[in-house]
């Protein structure tokens, strides 16, 4: 099963982060947080805590399967932190898989990784997105190139979820 790397910080979207992080493990992934220091406990915009596994000098992005990245203030928090950004941009590079919804994209706008790519995202960041070079659609859920799923809001969960169980589920992992 795959090992995914969920960057995370205060003041995340809790269902954004809860909601997949449930479909993941139900199906038999591993979830493993990172924020830019490890060993603390975190807060999300409505309260829910996370425990982070780890710091991000203690990840290598060959590790894991995919990344993860909930909305909230969260992506906007952690992108001032090249070795954060370094990290997404390895996944990309890579061709691994990468999820993000809501402001989760803005973590890619700094890895400058998005020129030609399909996404989309929350509404206030769609400008944003367009002038990284890629191309908006505003639908609950956008796949692009097997790869990389992105989703607007809390309310486009059930298609987010699906998509990226079901790109897991067409790659097999070893343990």
């Amino acid at each position: 099963m795959a090992k995914v790397a969920t960057l995370i910080t205060d003041l995340f979207e809790d269902v954004e982060f809860t909601s997949p992080k449930e479909a993941l493990e139900n199906a038999g992934h591993t979830i493993v947080t990172i924020d830019k220091e490890g060993n603390k406990t975190i807060k999300g915009k409505r309260g829910a805590k996370v425990d982070i596994d780890y710091g991000i000098e203690e990840v290598n992005p060959d590790d894991f399967d995919a990344l993860f990245i909930p909305g909230g203030f969260s992506p906007d928090l952690l992108r001032d932190d090249d070795r954060i950004v370094d990290f997404v941009k390895a996944f990309m590079k890579a061709n691994k898989f990468v999820f993000a919804i809501c402001h989760g994209p803005q973590l890619l706008i700094s890895a400058r990784e998005l020129e030609g790519r399909d996404v989309t995202g929350y509404k206030s960041i769609r400008v944003d997105l367009e002038n990284a070079g890629a191309k908006f659609h505003d639908e609950p859920v956008v796949v692009c190139r097997n790869q990389l799923v992105t989703s607007r809001t809390p309310d486009d969960l059930p298609e987010f979820n699906r998509e990226i169980v079901n790109l897991l589920k067409e790659k097999e992992f070893q343990e």
